[in-house]
C-alpha cells in the first residue's frame, strides 16, 4: 500500500513534566511534590497522613526574592540588541547613564508587577472557610487547609480545593455546581454526596465515625475520578465506590445548598493548577527579526573597523585603532531603533484602544502588536467564544410529520387534547387520535428523560418554601448538566407539560389541566462520551407502568431502535441545518424484567475490576428493539457575526482550529453552523483509538482524504501524539479546518506548542474561560473574550475583546497596520544611521583612514533627535489602504504572512540606498567645497538633513496632517539652530548663493533617482494594495 504511514520510531521532544513544572525545584521534595501516588485520607484526621502533601497556596509569581534581579537582567540582556548597547554604554559615560536609567525603569516595572501578583495571591490564600473539628466549627484560611480536613462550603462560594462531597445540610441530598472556570462549560453539573455519610443525622457526626477515603493519584484529567469510601465501624463495614459525581473540583461554584466535604488534594495537586501552564515572557517575531538584523549590522561594524585598520597596514597600536573605529562607526547599529520601536508599539496599542468600531478592547501586552499582522493559525474555544451557549428548541420530528417554530401551537393543542379526559370532539377520527397520542407520548418522553432539576427561589413576593410548595412558575429556575436539556424541558413547559419537581427518587410533571403526574425514578444512566446516550427508568405512580426512556446521538441510537426508513435521512437533514439532533425512544418493562435487570446492575456496580465494562454490558441488555418516538433539533445560537468573521479569516489565509471540552456531536454541529466547515467540504471524524496499531490504521485512512476537515477527540489525539506526532501534525496542518473535542486545558496548550514547533508559524489563541488560560498564554498572541465565563481568560490574555467579531478588525486592520508600520519605521531608522556611517567611512578613507569624526558635539546628537526624529516617527501614522478596504479585501493580509515587509531583501535594498546616498552626499561635498573644511560640514550636513526629510516624504503612502507638521517643524528647528552652531558651521557661508546651489544639487542627485525608480515601479509593477486605491 503506497499511501501507508511507515511505522517509525517514536519521536519525543523534551518537554517539561507537569510535576516538575508545578514544583519549586526539579525533585520537589521540599514542597511535597514527589512522585504522585494514590492516598488514604482519614475523615477529620489530617495528622494520619501517610505522605507529605503540598500546602494549599496559590503562587502565580514569576520570580522569588532570590531570582528576581538575576531573572530580570537575564530577560533583558539575553537578546543581542540590548547586550550590545550595554557593552557600548560601558565605554561612554553618557550612554551608560541613559542605559542605566532605562534598566532601572525596567526593574521597577517588573517589581511593581510582582508585587501586584503577590498581593492577588495573598488575597486568595487568605480567604476564610469553615472547618469541622472536635471543637465545633472553626474558621481557617485557605492556606491553612490540609488533606483530611472537613470543610463547609456554602451556596455561590468558590471551592478552594478538591474534596469529596460527604454531606448536604439542606435538602435535596444533591447539589449543582458550575465548572466554567475549569472546563469552559457554563452548564450545571449534578453532584451527589456519599450515601453512607448523607444518612448521618448531622454533619458533626462525620467526626464520630471511623472512615477513610482511598483516592487515585493526582492527575490532570478533570472528567474522571476513581476512589472508594470505607466505614470501618459499621456492622458490617461499609464500602462504596466513588466517581466524578461525588467530587467538587477547585475553582467550581456551588449553585445550591450548603455542603460538607473532606479535602483530598491541595495546592499544586489541584486539577486546575495542574492544567495551567506557567506564563511565559513573550517576545514578538518582529523583535527577533530586528535582533537578527542588529547582529548583521554589528558584523558590518566589525568588518568596516578591521578594513580601516588593515588599510593602515596595522601600524602602531592597531588594536587601539580598532576600538576607536568601533566607537566611530557605532552609529551603524542605531541606538534609537529600540526607542522608536517601543514608542511605536505604544502608539499602536493606543490606536487599538481608541478604535470606536471595536469598543472595550484592552491591550495588556503592548510589546507584541505586530504579531497580530502575521497570524497563520487561529485556535478558538467554542462555548462562549463562537457560541452564546443559549440553546433554542427548533424542531420536533415524528417521522410522518415535523413541527417547527411556527407550528408549536399544533403540538400544544395535541398535548391538551390527550391531557383532557373528554376530547373536544368525541367522534374524532382515529387518525387525529393517533397523531395526538404520538405527539403526547413524545413530549412526555422529552419531559422525563433528562437530569434537569427545578429549583425555586424567592422573588420578593413569594418566599422559597411557599414557591416550592405551590410550584410557582415565576420562581422556578431549571438547573442541569447540559444547556441542551434545559432547552428541551423549557420547550415541554411551553407546550403544556411542565417539570415542577424532582429529587433523587421522584419526578413530578404538571399537565395543561393542572393535574400533577408523579413518577418514581428507578434508575438513571447518565450521558457519557463513550455511550453518547442517556437513559432513565421510571414508574408511573398512577398506573404502575415501568418505562425505560432513552435519548442519544443518531449514530448509536440507529442500532438500538426498531427498524425504520426515515431516521438516517431526517437526522442528516437536521444536522445540515446546524441543529443538534437527539433521538428519543422508549421501552415498556414488566416488573419481573426490571427486577432481573436491577439485580444484575447492582452486582456489576460493585465490581472492582472492569466495572465500567460490566455495567455497560448490563445496560445494553435493555437497549434492544426500542420504540422510536421522535427526533429533536436544538440550535446553539452563535455569537454575533461569527460566520462573516470566520470567512474573513479564511480568506486572509488563516486556518482556524476549534478546541473545545464539549462533546463530539456538539462540536461538529457548531462547526457546521458557524461555517467553520464549508458546505462543500467533507468531514472526517477520527474514530476512537487506544493503541498504536489502531492509530496507525486510522491515520492511513485519514491520509487518503483530500480537502477534508478533521474532527478528533482528546483521547484519540493523545494516542496519536504519543506514537505518531510528526505524521499527525503533518496531516492536520493540511486540513482546511480542525475540530478537537473533549480537550483538556493542557491539551489545548500542547496543540498550540506543536503548531509552533512543527510549522514555525505564528499562532493566535482565543478563549473566554479559565480552561483557556493555558492555551492563551502558550500562543504567540493570546486574545481573551469577556463573556459569561468570567474575566479569567481576559485578564491572562495579551489582548481582550468583548465579542468574537472584533477579532476580524483587530487582525485585518490593526495587526496589518502595526506590522507594516513597524517594518517601515525600523528600516528607515537603520537607513538614517547607515547614511551618516557611510559618510564617516568616506571621510575617513579620503583623509588617510584617520579615526577622526566628521560631525561632533550637538550635530551628531541633533541628527538623530530634533532634526529627523519627528518625521521618521510619523511613519507610525502611515497606511497603504483605508480600514474599510482592508476589511473588504482580507486577501491583503495574506501577503504579510511571508514576512516581506521586513526581510533580508528589503534590508539589503535599504542598505544599498543608504550607501548610495551617503556616498553621493559626502563625495559631492568634498568635490564642491572650495577652501575651508567647515564648509564641507555645512554642505554635507544640510544635504543629509534635507535628504532624510525628502526620503520620509518618498516613503509615505497616505499623508496625515501630523506628518506635514513634523516635516515643517524639523526643517524649522534646523534652520533656527544654525544661529547657535557657529562652532561647527560657518553662518555667513550658509547665507550665500553658492551654499544653496551646492546643497540643492547634492540633494537632488541623492534623491531624484529614487523618486524615478519608485514611479517606474508603481507604473509597471504596482503592489496589490495600489490596485484597490486607484
Amino acid at each position: 500500500m503506497t499511501d501507508n504511514i511507515p511505522l517509525q520510531p517514536v519521536r519525543h521532544k523534551k518537554r517539561h513534566d507537569n510535576k516538575n513544572r508545578n514544583g519549586c525545584c526539579p525533585w520537589s521534595r521540599c514542597c511535597g511534590m514527589g512522585d504522585f501516588r494514590p492516598r488514604t485520607v482519614w475523615l477529620g484526621h489530617p495528622e494520619k497522613r501517610e505522605q507529605r502533601y503540598p500546602r494549599n497556596v496559590i503562587n502565580n509569581q514569576k520570580y522569588n526574592f532570590f531570582t528576581f534581579l538575576p531573572g530580570v537582567l537575564f530577560n533583558q540582556f539575553k537578546y543581542f540588541f540590548n547586550l550590545y548597547f550595554l557593552l557600548l554604554a560601558c565605554s561612554q559615560f553618557v550612554r551608560f547613564f541613559v542605559k542605566g536609567i532605562v534598566l532601572i525603569i525596567t526593574i521597577m516595572r517588573e517589581a511593581i508587577e510582582e508585587i501586584r501578583c503577590y498581593c492577588r495571591d495573598k488575597e486568595v490564600n487568605s480567604q476564610v472557610y469553615s472547618k469541622l473539628s472536635t471543637r465545633g466549627t472553626v474558621k481557617v484560611k485557605s492556606s491553612g487547609i490540609q488533606v483530611g480536613d472537613l470543610i463547609i462550603v456554602e451556596k455561590v462560594c468558590i471551592t478552594p480545593l478538591i474534596f469529596l462531597l460527604l454531606h448536604q445540610l439542606i435538602k435535596p441530598s444533591s447539589c449543582f455546581l458550575r465548572t466554567d472556570q475549569l472546563d469552559g462549560e457554563t452548564d450545571w453539573k449534578l453532584r451527589h454526596p456519599v450515601a453512607c455519610t448523607q444518612r448521618l443525622p448531622t454533619a458533626a457526626d462525620l467526626l464520630q465515625i471511623r472512615s477513610y477515603v482511598y483516592a487515585e493519584e493526582p492527575n490532570i484529567n478533570i472528567h474522571n475520578f476513581i476512589g472508594t469510601f470505607t466505614r470501618e465501624d459499621g456492622d458490617p463495614p461499609v464500602n462504596e465506590s466513588l466517581s466524578i459525581e461525588n467530587t467538587l473540583w477547585a475553582s467550581t461554584v456551588i449553585a445550591s445548598g450548603t455542603v460538607v466535604g473532606v479535602v483530598v488534594y491541595t495546592g499544586k495537586e489541584l486539577r486546575s493548577v495542574m492544567n495551567t501552564s506557567n506564563p511565559r515572557h513573550k517576545v514578538g517575531l518582529f523583535d527577533l527579526e530586528v535582533n537578527c538584523l542588529t547582529k548583521i549590522l554589528f558584523g558590518a561594524l566589525v568588518v568596516v573597523s578591521l578594513v580601516m585598520v588593515a588599510l593602515q597596514h596595522f601600524a602602531g597600536r592597531w588594536y587601539l585603532q580598532i576600538f576607536r573605529f568601533l566607537l566611530l562607526f557605532s552609529n551603524i547599529v542605531p541606538i534609537s531603533l529600540r526607542v522608536n520601536l517601543d514608542m511605536g508599539k505604544m502608539v499602536f496599542s493606543w490606536m487599538i484602544r481608541r478604535d470606536s468600531k471595536i469598543p472595550g478592547t484592552v491591550v495588556r501586552a503592548s510589546t507584541i502588536p505586530e504579531q497580530l499582522g502575521r497570524i497563520s493559525y487561529l485556535l478558538t474555544d467554542k462555548t462562549g467564544t463562537l457560541t452564546q451557549n443559549e440553546m433554542v428548541f427548533r424542531r420536533l420530528h415524528l417521522g410522518t410529520v415535523a413541527y417547527g417554530m411556527d407550528s408549536m401551537d399544533e403540538v400544544q393543542s395535541h398535548v391538551q387534547a390527550v391531557g383532557n379526559d373528554d376530547m373536544s370532539t368525541p367522534a374524532a377520527t382515529k387518525v387525529r387520535k393517533t397523531i395526538s397520542s404520538r405527539v403526547h407520548e413524545a413530549v412526555k418522553a422529552i419531559a422525563l428523560v433528562h437530569c434537569v432539576t427545578p429549583v425555586y427561589e424567592a422573588n420578593g413576593v413569594t418566599d422559597q418554601a411557599e414557591a416550592e410548595q405551590h410550584y410557582e412558575d415565576t420562581c422556578r429556575v431549571y438547573q442541569a448538566a447540559s444547556p441542551d436539556e434545559v432547552s428541551l424541558v423549557q420547550w415541554t413547559e411551553s407546550v403544556g407539560l411542565t417539570l415542577v419537581g424532582r429529587d433523587q427518587s421522584s419526578m413530578q410533571l404538571r399537565t395543561p389541566s393542572g393535574q400533577i403526574l408523579n413518577f418514581t425514578i428507578l434508575q438513571i444512566f447518565p450521558f457519557t462520551y463513550e455511550s453518547k446516550r442517556m437513559g432513565i427508568i421510571v414508574r408511573d405512580e398512577s398506573t404502575g407502568e415501568i418505562t425505560f426512556y432513552m435519548k442519544g446521538a443518531d449514530v448509536v441510537m440507529a442500532g438500538i431502535v426498531q427498524y425504520n426508513d426515515w431516521l438516517e435521512e431526517e437526522c442528516g437533514n437536521m444536522a445540515r441545518e446546524g441543529l443538534r439532533v437527539l433521538v428519543v425512544s422508549k421501552k415498556s418493562l414488566t416488573e419481573e424484567q426490571y427486577q432481573d435487570f436491577e439485580a444484575r446492575y447492582v452486582q456489576a456496580k460493585l465490581s472492582v475490576h472492569d466495572r465500567s465494562l460490566k455495567v455497560a454490558t448490563v445496560i445494553e441488555s435493555l437497549e434492544m428493539e426500542m420504540e422510536l418516538l421522535c427526533l429533536t433539533g436544538v440550535e446553539d445560537q452563535l455569537q454575533a457575526d461569527v460566520r462573516p468573521t470566520l470567512e474573513i479569516l479564511r480568506n486572509a489565509g488563516i486556518k482556524v482550529w476549534m478546541l473545545t471540552g464539549d462533546k463530539l456531536e456538539t462540536a461538529t454541529c457548531t462547526a457546521k453552523n458557524a461555517h467553520l466547515v464549508t458546505r462543500n467540504q467533507d468531514i472526517h471524524i477520527f474514530r476512537s483509538v487506544t493503541t498504536r496499531g489502531e492509530a496507525h490504521l486510522e491515520l492511513n485512512a485519514f491520509r487518503r482524504k483530500h480537502d477534508c476537515a478533521l474532527v478528533i477527540s482528546g483521547d484519540s489525539l493523545e494516542v496519536c501524539l504519543k506514537f505518531y506526532e510528526y505524521e499527525f501534525m503533518e496531516l492536520a496542518c493540511q486540513c482546511p479546518a480542525v475540530v478537537c473535542c473533549r480537550c483538556a486545558p493542557t491539551q489545548k496548550a500542547q496543540i498550540v506548542r506543536l503548531l509552533q514547533e512543527r510549522t514555525g508559524k505564528l499562532t493566535c489563541a482565543v478563549g473566554d474561560g479559565g480552561n483557556d488560560v493555558s492555551m492563551i498564554q502558550e500562543a504567540d498572541c493570546g486574545v481573551g473574550v469577556e463573556g459569561k465565563e468570567g474575566k479569567q481568560a481576559s485578564l491572562a490574555a495579551d489582548f481582550s475583546v468583548t465579542q468574537f467579531k472584533h477579532l476580524g478588525r483587530l487582525l485585518m486592520v490593526h495587526g496589518r497596520n502595526s506590522y507594516k508600520r513597524s517594518a517601515g519605521l525600523s528600516q528607515f531608522v537603520i537607513h538614517r544611521s547607515l547614511c551618516i556611517s557611510t559618510m564617516q567611512a568616506v571621510f575617513s578613507s579620503v583623509f588617510y583612514f584617520a579615526s577622526v569624526p566628521l560631525y561632533q558635539g550637538f550635530l551628531i546628537i541633533g541628527y538623530s533627535t530634533i532634526y529627523t526624529m519627528f518625521p521618521v516617527f510619523s511613519l507610525v501614522l502611515d497606511k497603504d489602504v483605508k480600514s474599510e478596504v482592508a476589511m473588504l479585501y482580507p486577501e491583503l493580509y495574506k501577503d504579510l504572512l511571508k514576512g516581506r515587509p521586513l526581510s533580508f531583501k528589503t534590508f539589503l535594498i535599504w542598505v544599498l540606498i543608504s550607501i548610495y546616498q551617503g556616498s553621493i552626499i559626502m563625495y559631492g561635498a568634498l568635490l564642491l567645497f572650495e577652501s575651508e573644511f567647515v564648509h564641507i560640514v555645512a554642505i554635507s550636513f544640510t544635504s543629509l538633513i534635507l535628504t532624510e526629510l525628502l526620503m520620509v516624504a518618498l516613503t509615505i503612502q497616505t499623508w496625515h496632517w501630523l506628518m506635514i507638521v513634523a516635516e515643517l517643524l524639523s526643517l524649522a528647528c534646523y534652520i533656527a539652530s544654525l544661529v547657535f552652531l557657529h562652532e561647527f558651521i560657518d553662518v555667513y557661508f550658509i547665507a550665500t548663493l553658492s551654499f544653496l546651489w551646492k546643497v540643492t544639487v547634492i540633494t537632488l542627485v541623492s534623491c531624484l533617482p529614487l523618486y524615478i525608480l519608485k514611479y517606474l515601479r508603481r507604473r509597471f509593477s504596482p503592489p496589490n494594495y495600489s490596485k484597490l486605491t486607484t
